[in-house]
Order: C-alpha cells, then sequence, then structure tokens
C-alpha cells in the first residue's frame, strides 16, 4: 500500500471561503502529522456539469475527476458552509451521486462553517446521518467553525486549533501501521 491519501472536500462555492480554508488547514493538520497525501476540492472544481447531471455518467470529466478522488481517499475531510441550517443542495446532490458502497467503512472527519453559533449543530444533524447512511465512520470530533474563527480566510482561533488537533488525533486509530511509523520515526 502507497502513502494514504486524503481527500479534502469543500461544499463551498466561493473563493476565497472559510471552509476550504478549514478543510486545508485540517488536511495539512493531518499530513503533518501522519505523513499523508493530500488534496482539497471545492464545488467550483466540480464544475457546471454538477447542476445538470441526473446521473454520475452524466458528468464532465472535471466532475468524474472529482467524484473519482472522493470514492478513492483512504480518510475524506468534508466541510459544507451552512445555509439556513444544512448544507448546500449542488454538494448533496454531489454526494447523491456516490453509490452507497462505494463510501462504506471509509473514514470521514466532518466540519462545517458558519456566521454564528446557531449553526453548530449542523454537522450532527446534518452531516453525520448522511453519510451515516453510507455506514461511513464519521469520527468522534466533528469541527464546526464560525466567522469569529478566522482572520483573512486563515484559522486563528485557538479554541478551534485544539479542537483540531483532537479531530486529527482520532485519524490514527484506522491507520495504526502509519501512525506507530511515524512515532518511531520520531
Amino acid at each position: 500500500m502507497g502513502t494514504p491519501r486524503i481527500v479534502a472536500i469543500s461544499g463551498s462555492f466561493s473563493r476565497p471561503s472559510k471552509t476550504t480554508a478549514l478543510v486545508q488547514h485540517i488536511a495539512g493538520r493531518a499530513s503533518d502529522r501522519y505523513g499523508f497525501a493530500n488534496v482539497t476540492y471545492d464545488m467550483v472544481d466540480v464544475g457546471p456539469s454538477l447542476g445538470t447531471a441526473l446521473w454520475r455518467k452524466q458528468l464532465d470529466d472535471r466532475a468524474q475527476h472529482v467524484l473519482g478522488e472522493i470514492v478513492d481517499a483512504n480518510i475524506l475531510i468534508i466541510g459544507s458552509p451552512t445555509y439556513k441550517g444544512s448544507y448546500p443542495g449542488l454538494f448533496k446532490h454531489l454526494i447523491d451521486l456516490i453509490d452507497p458502497h462505494e463510501l462504506r467503512s471509509k473514514p470521514i472527519l466532518i466540519t462545517a462553517t458558519g456566521g454564528g453559533d446557531r449553526h453548530a449543530l449542523m454537522v450532527e444533524h446534518q452531516l453525520r446521518p448522511l453519510f451515516g447512511f453510507f455506514m461511513a465512520h464519521t469520527l468522534p470530533t466533528a469541527v464546526y467553525a464560525s466567522d469569529r474563527d478566522f482572520t483573512d480566510y486563515a484559522v486563528s482561533s485557538e479554541q478551534l486549533s485544539k479542537r483540531i488537533n483532537e479531530a486529527v488525533g482520532e485519524v490514527g486509530a484506522f491507520f495504526p501501521a502509519t501512525t506507530a511509523n511515524r512515532v518511531a520515526a520520531e
């Protein structure tokens, strides 16, 4: 087996984006800690064919590539901006195009961003059940960040950094050989 690969997906259509900044930050921390390769995509990377595709085969090559990366990842970091208490519809449509068996047993670190604290339960009430349907392993610690946790689209909150470290620490349970090798190397 090669180097495990993290794929971070942001449900954001904006650039710059706090959601994309959050998943990139977490992917970087996990990569640094475990030596994993990582790549981040957002909804702009998926492209416009998502909005017209009723079936996966109707996606263009760009969207097919991102979907393939999601399915082939060793671990996913999923992030969604919160709109009226939930995730964006096209983000959900992207996930809907994945066959349920393709995410079975895959570790997923779920994250969300929002304007304030009233959206914090989105990770538990929307994202965790969504990936539970796929029988994926959502990590116990979810990460929610509000506007006050960022400065110029970078994570700047000490409290958020602690929560991210806790969530990243849970990744090691799925990759014990990699974790043991990294500890031995240090």
